[in-house]
């Protein structure tokens, strides 16, 4: 790439890198692989910056990427979580930030129990605030997939989030 290309990648860069952050988060539910499923998706996106045409299409050509890589990651075993009796560092009783804000802590751990590709879709319509065709175009899929996906996505989120109402109230 030129100068001038390698200049309008780093305006691009800065300008979205926190949004493309918290979009990674609100796929996969942790900042560690969010960091890291952001940076895979510039590094997609440096690699073919000097062949897209239509600068306004490039937030659509990294959530496309981002959505991607985040459900390559979730289909690889040894990012399978495994669920254990007790935690691997003692709590601390003081109460903290996670309390203060219960309800988005809750909402998002069941969006971490929601299949990949109707959290993705979730995180699209409702984090994002694209529409169905938005969402299609971002997914690479139809709208009517989009349309059932949600549909399916919010019957899972509900049911986890009344479990989990049922046991801890």
């Amino acid at each position: 790439m030129d100068q001038r290309d390698e200049e309008e990648f780093a305006e691009y860069f800065a300008a979205r890198r926190d949004a493309v952050r918290r979009t990674a988060y609100m796929l996969c539910g942790d900042w560690h692989r969010a960091d890291d499923l952001a940076q895979t998706a510039f590094v997609a996106l440096h690699r073919r910056w000097k062949k897209i045409r239509d600068r306004a299409a490039t937030d659509a050509y990294v959530r496309k990427t981002l959505v991607r890589a985040s459900i390559d990651e979730s289909r690889r075993p040894w990012r399978r979580e495994w669920q254990t009796e007790t935690l691997p560092e003692p709590a601390d009783d003081t109460p903290g930030l996670d309390e203060l804000v219960a309800t988005r802590e809750d909402l998002l751990a069941a969006l971490k129990e929601v299949p990949p590709k109707q959290r993705a879709v979730l995180v699209m319509r409702f984090f994002e605030g694209l529409d169905v065709a938005g969402a299609a175009t971002a997914l690479g899929c139809s709208e009517g997939n989009v349309k059932s996906q949600t549909a399916r996505g919010l019957a899972n989120l509900k049911q986890v989030l009344e479990r989990e109402v049922e046991t801890n109230g």
